[in-house]
């Protein structure tokens, strides 16, 4: 059994940063999912697959894969090069460019 630890990156559909601050831990299959052949459903008997827990920091949930014996593998992303703009830096009056349709 091996856990992925990672922090979560934002989503697409909103702008805001929520969630993403925490460290989650998500754990690896660890057997394969089966199709039900009377509904055709996927299922599988693995819990774990179903398992998200959430670390304040990255410390926290190393700890915790140290205390209860499980494998883990670290992603670390990088920090974002690029700075947000607003709308209304597009009409700011210290621009570099001019704005034109």
């Amino acid at each position: 059994m091996t856990a992925r630890i990672y922090q979560p990156s934002k989503t697409a559909m909103q702008s805001g940063h929520a969630k993403t601050k925490d460290w989650v831990i998500d754990f690896e299959p660890e057997e394969p999912r089966q199709v039900e052949p009377l509904m055709g459903w996927t299922s599988s008997g693995d819990m774990r697959q179903q398992l998200r827990l959430r670390f304040a920091s990255k410390e926290e949930a190393i700890a915790y894969c140290a205390r209860h014996g499980i494998a883990y593998q670290l992603s670390e992303t990088k920090p974002a090069s690029r700075h947000g703009m607003s709308y209304s830096d597009n009409f700011a009056y210290h621009r570099r460019g001019a704005w034109t349709h």
